[in-house]
């Protein structure tokens, strides 16, 4: 999996605070943007973060390019349905030499099991190639390829969004692939973004958790457990 911050809105947390400060001054944003210190910033962002203010918080927006995940990745990501997405084409580009295939962690180290796997995709691709052959176009080639063929795809949300991302996918329950997503996405913002994710993470990083009875048994963390796998 490779993740890269594509662009962000520069100075986002200013941005931010200079949103929320004009709702209430008879300044222009300019204005208020220069004025305020790097203190005063800090101190407003704090107060929209616990006051609820959040429509403010989503002037400030990153643009990531993903690479290496699954189509089983991307169904999951692109339910987030406050954002931007574009993605590598099944129809419009043919992968009859350069198709690659996610390997889950827990058929990876199962020998048997990861045998079966490989083998079944390579009679997928071998199936794909020569429907191409047949002169199947890849629009319709495409529908023998399995959810673990590797996708890339650009994806833009705003601080607000990718908060609520974050929550719901940096929780143990989300699936291991998109959760190793979300943690390496935070990691990436959170020193651009520091007082808005501050306390970016799942439910229980700052109450309770919601799930009930589905709850997993491990006390809040600030990382993913490195052999926490779903």
């Amino acid at each position: 999996m490779r993740i890269i911050l594509l662009a962000h809105t520069p100075d986002p947390e200013r941005a931010i605070a200079t949103a929320a400060r004009l709702c209430y001054s008879p300044s222009g944003a300019v204005e208020l943007a220069e004025k305020m210190t790097d203190a005063e910033v800090k101190k407003l962002i704090k107060f929209i973060v616990a006051s609820g203010h959040h429509s403010t918080i989503e002037h400030a927006s990153f643009t990531f390019a993903i690479e290496g995940i699954s189509r089983a990745c991307t169904h999951q990501l692109v339910r987030h349905r406050l954002a931007s997405y574009n993605q590598q084409s099944q129809r419009y580009v043919k992968f009859d030499q350069n198709l690659s295939f996610i390997v889950p962690p827990e058929i990876e180290k199962n020998p048997e099991a990861k045998d079966l796997f490989i083998e079944l995709q390579g009679e997928i691709m071998r199936t794909y190639c020569q429907l191409l052959e047949l002169g199947i176009l890849a629009e319709d080639a495409r529908y023998v390829l399995p959810n673990a063929a590797e996708s890339k795809i650009i994806v833009t949300m705003n601080a607000r969004e990718l908060f609520h991302f974050f929550t719901l996918r940096t929780c143990e329950r989300a699936q291991w692939e998109i959760r190793e997503m979300a943690w390496k996405m935070l990691n990436m913002v959170r020193p651009l973004c520091s007082t808005v994710f501050e306390n970016a993470g799942p439910y229980c990083f700052r109450g309770p958790c919601p799930e009930g009875k589905f709850k997993c048994a491990r006390p809040p963390h600030q990382q993913p457990h490195p052999r926490s796998r779903r």
